[in-house]
């Protein structure tokens, strides 16, 4: 039985449910062709009727009907009024900073998000005179602290990669507004699904598509989700003269991956629920992070601002050595960067996804050498429960 979305309401893109608006919204029959599947525009160029004359594409790097009915889809499923799509994650956050932040600019940031973006902000934009804090944005108190009168934008993670640690969206959108910043809010680990911060106060939303948007772990890419004509008018530019854009081929893929978005995060989050009951009560598995558990010390907000819990877990081994032998013998999950796709992927944030924190970052944010990550895939439950109880008897 589908769960009750989150605030009891039905899930609803425009004129259509949820699971309508995947498959249909900007996946219209091609007129010309009444193919069912948008097609793929593998076209650098338009012929144009004459000078000043055309059918409202000129150049591909500045606009592709495939990358046009992507970013109509994704708009409608975020509840924004435009979507903007990049060549990956990382190419979009570095699309808001340029479009939105400029020398003398401050940004408050969550301190235990993905590890590129702090990268990122630290060692690339803080060298054109951009400031940057990093604050536990699930302390409002912290939040409300490290606002200043040059805060342009707070960016949150929630949950975060890998702590699972939420942050109030609605709360952190109030604050951030009153003191005239924006509020960018990192959806990836939920996916529209489960979650969608602009109906709780965020301006913007930011996704890797590689994750579940795609679900397939076969195509890379980054989306915006905007609320503002400005929003539009400079993400579009940004795509333009930067060229930061993403393929009609990477764009079908999305397409491709969305229509089965839906059933796609029921499942996941169906195997997310018993692989977290699982490690929660096995005898080798020191800690579990997963908003799921009802002592979570965030489930309350979890079930008021998420529909569902995905199937993000983060769990401790114990140690460095602990961690290496349990992830040395898992054969059903795959050892690997990434999540959200339809395998089970397991991951070692200290020494993949956020080793550019150091080891000091690392133990400023809680993140440990034994912590493990599982993005739970939609197998057979009962093969991957099988595969983590022999690959932690390894300990």
């Amino acid at each position: 039985m589908a769960k009750k979305p989150a605030g009891g309401k039905k899930r609803q893109t425009g004129k259509f449910g949820f699971s309508t608006a995947c498959i249909h919204t900007g996946q219209e029959p091609d007129p010309s062709t009444g193919a069912i599947v948008v097609p793929i525009f593998a076209t650098s160029t338009y012929v144009q009727e004459e000078v000043g004359k055309n059918k409202g594409y000129e150049y591909a790097r500045v606009s592709n009907p495939t990358r046009t009915q992507l970013e109509i889809n994704l708009a409608a499923l975020e509840s924004a009024s435009s979507a903007h799509v990049f060549a990956s994650g990382m190419a979009a956050v570095t699309a808001v900073t340029q479009c939105f932040l400029k020398q003398g600019d401050h940004l408050i940031c969550g301190h235990n998000v993905y590890g590129g973006v702090p990268r990122y902000f630290n060692q690339v934009m803080a060298n054109y005179g951009v400031e940057f804090s990093y604050v536990d944005t699930s302390d409002l108190d912290a939040v409300k602290k490290a606002m200043r009168r040059n805060t342009r934008i707070v960016w949150i993670e929630t949950p975060t990669n890998p702590l699972m640690v939420l942050t109030d969206i609605s709360e952190v959108s109030r604050i951030a507004h009153a003191g005239g910043a924006e509020v960018v809010v990192d959806n990836t680990f939920m996916s529209p699904y489960f979650q969608r911060p602009i109906e709780f106060g965020a301006d913007m939303v930011m996704h890797s598509t590689t994750k579940f948007l795609n679900g397939h772990s076969d195509g890379l890419g980054g989306m915006i989700a905007a609320t503002k004509p400005i929003h539009a008018e400079k993400l579009a530019f940004m795509q333009k003269t930067s060229g930061a854009i993403l393929s009609p081929f990477e764009c079908w893929l999305v397409l491709r991956g969305v229509k089965s978005l839906a059933v796609r995060m029921e499942k996941h989050d169906e195997n997310g629920r018993a692989v977290a009951d699982f490690l929660r009560n096995h005898p080798k598995v020191k800690q579990v992070l997963y908003p799921g558990f009802s002592d979570h010390p965030q489930h309350a907000l979890a079930k008021r601002q998420m529909s569902g819990f995905g199937s993000m877990i983060t769990f401790e081994t114990g140690s460095f050595k602990n961690a290496k032998k349990m992830l040395a013998k898992v054969r059903v999950c795959s050892l690997a960067e990434s999540l959200g796709g339809v395998e089970t992927l397991i991951s070692h944030p200290a020494t993949m996804t956020h080793a550019a924190l150091g080891e000091k970052g690392r133990k400023e944010i809680g993140l440990t050498d034994g912590m493990v990550r599982i993005s739970v895939g939609i197998e057979d439950v009962e093969d991957l429960l099988a595969d983590l109880d022999q690959a932690l008897a390894a300990i």
